[in-house]
Order: structure tokens, then sequence, then C-alpha cells
């Protein structure tokens, strides 16, 4: 049965990871702790190695549609295993509840902040249509 989940958690996660870009641990992570009972610590280190895996497939085709920046990525790229390092550290130190709510907390604020951005009020665009008609009573 904890293969079924599996597969079904790795499934969605690659949907949402090739919708939104998320690189889908937003999903697995919480989907392993919940649903197949790991722990936040062997949970997030899984979710690094799908997340890599993920990644390769979802910049191999949306290069194809001219999406990705590659100075950006080899930046971010080349910086992240320094983080990466500092964090299983941090990981392995830290108490699991204290990496559960965290990993809550920046869940909560990350959608937040797109929900702000999306329910931002913005004057849409004017269209040409809208530019070329005339003003009533002229």
């Amino acid at each position: 049965m904890d293969i079924a989940i599996a597969c079904l958690i790795c499934f969605v996660g690659g949907i949402v990871a090739g919708l939104i870009g998320v690189g889908g641990g937003v999903v697995f992570v919480p989907a392993m702790t919940i649903l197949l009972s790991k722990g936040q610590v062997e949970a997030e280190a899984t979710s690094l190695l799908m997340i890599g895996l993920v990644s390769i497939v979802g910049t191999w085709r949306q290069m194809r549609y001219g999406n990705v920046n590659l100075r950006n990525a080899a930046v971010i790229g080349l910086l992240s295993p320094v983080g990466v390092l500092i964090g299983v550290v941090v990981a392995n130190t830290v108490p699991e509840r204290a990496l559960r709510i965290g990993f809550a907390l920046l869940a909560f604020y990350m959608a937040w902040r797109l929900l702000k951005r999306v329910f931002a009020k913005a004057d849409p665009p004017a269209t040409e249509v809208e530019i070329a008609a005339p003003e009533p009573g002229q």
C-alpha cells in the first residue's frame, strides 16, 4: 500500500512542479510525513533527490519553450549546494518538531505571498478596442 501512496505522491508532486514550478517539495514533504509516516528529515532528504530528478525533466521541457534563464540558473545552481550543506547540518541538529513547524510556517508565508500577488488590485492594460473607441458624445 505504501508503494501505491508513494506513486500517487510522486504523480501529484510532478504535476504541481510542472504547473507552478515549485519542484514538488511543497507536495512531497508534507505528503511523506502525513501519508507515509516518514520523519521530517527523511522526507526532506528524499524530497531533495526527487526534486533533482523532476527539475531535470522540467528544465529540459521548458528549455524547448525558451523559458529558462541560463545565467540565473547557473548562479543559483552553483550557490545552492552551500545552502544545502548548511541546511543538512541544521536539520540534523534541530528537533524534528521545530523542523515541521518551520516548514509549515514557510509554506503559509509563501501561500500568503502568492495570494497577495494574485489579488493585488492592478489596472488591466487598455486594449486596442478601448483605445480606438470614441468618447461618448463625439
